[in-house]
């Protein structure tokens, strides 16, 4: 089954969003598991998750996928920051994987100036606080654009704290197309060479949803700038070749492009028309 969706705002309930969801001609949606911007945890309304379950279920969405919010770096210099950092992701890990929903994924994190090496050690150490290995969600680790001290900028990176994890069965990667272009990786010229790349480092069976977005900035910038499908610098093209991919086409796409649900409803539309 293709499986295609969007970011969806849960601030008005899961039910909501999953009617969203259907508007868009989508059967997946992303959604923050908190606030993006805060530590604030939306409280579940059992009503409510019994009606998005309901709306799941009839039309058949494929696995979901949480974002945890921006502001949890695990790989932090400062103390409070990074036991901010560890509450959260412990915490959502346990909410989300209560209402059923497959993967959360997180932006690794930024070292701040302490060091990849000191960095990675500390999201290990979160993630080993966190994960209980009697989970069903998958945690999954970002690709990232490499933008100052960013941890996840290259397939190594991502690798070293896959092997910290003590139940590394329970983690993942959520591939970003504009982060792994922006970082380095030809998905356009050489996305056989760059899949054969990830299996090589991390292994294909690792690789568990797509953040499917075009890129602002040109190749190899390590500028985090989403654009919308075709109109940016990996284009149209790369794009379909990625969706059609035979390594590819089995796993779960979510666009993070700057568009409303309209604008996502003409690019998921487009999408699965030439599929």
């Amino acid at each position: 089954m293709f499986t295609i969706g969007a970011h969806v705002s849960i601030a008005k309930g899961f039910k909501k969003a999953a009617q969203i969801t259907v508007d868009m001609g989508a059967n997946t949606f992303q959604f923050f598991s908190r606030n993006p911007r805060g530590g604030n945890a939306k409280e579940f309304n059992e009503k409510d998750l019994k009606a998005f379950q309901d709306i799941r279920k009839e039309n058949n969405f494929g696995k979901l996928l949480a974002h945890a919010p921006y502001t949890m770096n695990l790989a932090a210099a400062n103390d409070d920051t990074y036991d901010f950092a560890k509450k959260i992701i412990k915490e959502d890990i346990k909410r989300m994987d209560s209402i059923g929903v497959e993967y959360i994924c997180f932006h690794p994190g930024s070292h701040v100036g302490s060091g990849v090496e000191t960095g990675i050690k500390k999201i290990v150490d979160g993630l080993n606080q966190a994960i209980t290995g009697e989970e069903n969600i998958t945690v999954l680790l970002e690709t990232m654009s490499g933008k100052g001290t960013e941890i996840g900028r290259n397939f190594e990176e991502i690798k070293a704290i896959i092997d910290g994890v003590e139940h590394n069965e329970k983690i993942g990667v959520c591939m970003d197309t504009c982060h792994v272009f922006s970082a380095g990786y030809d998905i356009v010229n050489d996305l056989d060479g760059v899949l054969e790349e990830f299996d090589r480092i991390i292994g294909l069976e690792r690789l568990k949803t797509i953040h499917l977005n075009d890129s602002m900035m040109p190749f190899n910038n390590n500028k985090d700038r989403h654009a919308g499908i075709g109109e940016g610098e990996i284009g149209m093209k790369a794009i379909l070749e990625i969706v059609n991919h035979p390594k590819l086409k089995e796993i779960p796409f979510f666009l993070e492009t700057p568009y409303d649900e309209d604008g996502h409803a003409r690019e998921i539309e487009m999408i699965k028309n030439n599929i």
